[in-house]
């Protein structure tokens, strides 16, 4: 006897590399895993303005860069300008050059973004340790005396530069009060760091809210601990991200550099919009080269016919399932599969009144035929050519009678029709009325059931947009196949063996 541990470890792999590669999908790809989501996007205008003096200029402002936040669409309206954008261990920015400059000029850079989700700042390069900061002697004896303190109340870098920040955010005293005359809190605070040797950054953010315009960058601190940069607010004493903050520039870099002009500076506008998360996933694989073994990737014909070729597995696993562990009988082992796509065509009501109409004329038709003794290729050419004739007398019925439902029944497949006819005849002449009626009515329930599942909403798109789920779907299938026990409808006729 052989072992079956093979086939359960097979089973198994299918099962786990299906459910696996569905849920990897979802979470880098971010494709929702339920149809009719939403996404929230910003959309944020940068308009930068200064005053040409008549020579060159050269314009370079800084692109946002957060892991937070992923761009969507950019574009630029600078016309005249030449443009180039540029990406380098300095971070992205777009360098706007033009030979003469003159009077009053306006760029704009546009972008959409779309939260990630994923807030924190994680960097696996260390940075170097910074130089020591020179204090003026007026403020020396006051500086050493705030890092001391905060120093003897500390465990660790991130624990110093906690008690620093509540320090300096908080309520000044007089020590505090003297730096701050000389200093902006954020550098302030990048200067108390530095001389314990704690990695620092200033960052410039942007607060995003709803329908706000000419909105200036704020200014945080990036503090580096342990493969991670934590943010604070020294102005206010606080760690952490704020909710809706996005990053704008992380390298300590100037925001805004201007070569030939003078009174330069940069506003922001933003707008928040909702869109379908589907759509968004799929520009947002667009633009990361992620479609590469997707079916987006195809012409919106094959995606249309693969939308319906994708439901037959789920068609298939209610067959097996109906027929392996239930025990429902029907009249041929897929018919019912195929009936189910032409009553998705159709819809349910108008698909089963077509296709009794169907079989009932054709089984009349087909009663005559049996008595002229035909060869069996001549009796089934003869019954095929009769179905379309019956559908296509329906179909004309339907549309004089201004029935549009009706017009739909083209949908149904001949060929298959004319092979039940064909099986149900025969077994009406060798099992009788009785087992007919019992396989067609079975048929039409795995039919209708097969439909109600492949008609789901939630079934189309993840059978679509998860080509995982076909490998969960052929693992099941497998494992319903090892199924040599009692059908559930067959347990009735031991019933009387259970006793009372």
């Amino acid at each position: 006897m052989h072992s079956r541990k093979p086939f359960y470890i097979l089973v198994f792999l299918l099962f786990v590399v299906g459910l696996a590669s569905s849920i990897y999908r979802g979470i880098e790809h971010r494709v929702p895993f339920l149809p009719g989501q939403q996404v929230e996007t910003w959309a944020i205008d940068a308009k930068v303005s200064f005053v040409g003096q008549g020579d060159a200029g050269e314009v370079s402002l800084a692109l946002p860069q957060d892991p937070a936040y992923e761009v969507l669409m950019e574009h630029t309206t600078s016309p005249g300008y030449g443009l180039s954008i540029i990406d380098d261990e300095q971070g992205r920015r777009a360098i706007w050059s033009k030979r003469q400059v003159s009077g009053q000029q306006d760029l704009y850079y546009k972008v959409t973004l779309v939260p990630t989700g994923q807030t924190r700042l994680v960097d696996d390069d260390e940075p170097a340790a910074p130089e020591a900061p020179v204090w003026a002697a007026t403020e020396k004896a006051a500086a050493e005396e705030i890092i001391d303190e905060a120093w003897a109340q500390s465990g660790s870098n991130l624990s110093y530069a906690r008690q620093l920040v509540r320090l300096v955010g908080g309520d000044k005293s007089q020590n505090l009060a003297l730096l701050l005359t000389a200093n902006r809190p954020a550098k302030l605070f990048i200067n108390l760091l530095a001389a314990k040797g704690v990695p620092a950054r200033e960052v410039s953010a942007l607060r995003l809210e709803d329908q706000r315009r000419r909105q200036q960058l704020v200014s945080f601190v990036e503090v580096y601990d342990k493969g991670e940069w934590h943010l604070f607010d020294a102005s206010n004493g606080k760690e952490g991200r704020p909710e809706n903050l996005l990053l704008w520039e992380r390298q300590g870099k100037s925001v805004l550099d201007v070569i030939g002009g003078n009174n330069s500076q940069v506003n922001f506008s933003m707008l928040m919009e909702t869109r379908p998360a589907l759509s968004t996933s799929i520009d947002m694989m667009e633009l990361g080269q992620g479609l590469d073994f997707s079916l987006y990737q195809l012409p919106l014909e094959e995606q249309s016919l693969f939308k319906g070729i994708l439901l037959i597995p789920i068609g298939v696993l209610m067959v097996v399932f109906l027929r392996v562990i239930i025990g429902i009988k029907t009249s041929g082992t897929f018919m019912p599969v195929l009936i189910a796509l032409a009553f998705i065509q159709t819809t349910l009501v108008t698909g089963l009144v077509g296709f009794l109409l169907i079989v009932s004329c054709g089984l009349m038709i087909r009663s005559y035929l049996s008595h002229l003794n035909l060869l069996l290729i001549s009796r089934i050419s003869a019954v095929i050519i009769v179905v379309i004739g019956i559908i296509g007398i329906f179909t004309l019925l339907s549309y004089k009678f201004g029935l549009s439902e009706g017009l739909t029944i083209t949908f149904f497949p001949m060929i298959i029709l004319a092979w039940t006819i064909e099986r149900m005849s025969i077994l009406w002449e060798e099992e009788g009325a009785k087992e007919v009626v019992l396989q067609g009515g079975g048929s039409l329930l795995v039919a209708t059931l097969a439909y109600l599942a492949m008609s789901a909403t939630w079934v189309q798109h993840w059978v679509f947009n998860f080509l995982g789920i076909h490998l969960v779907i052929l693992a099941l299938v497998m494992l319903m196949g090892q199924y040599t026990g009692y059908r559930l409808l067959e347990l009735k006729r031991f019933k009387p063996l259970a006793g009372e």
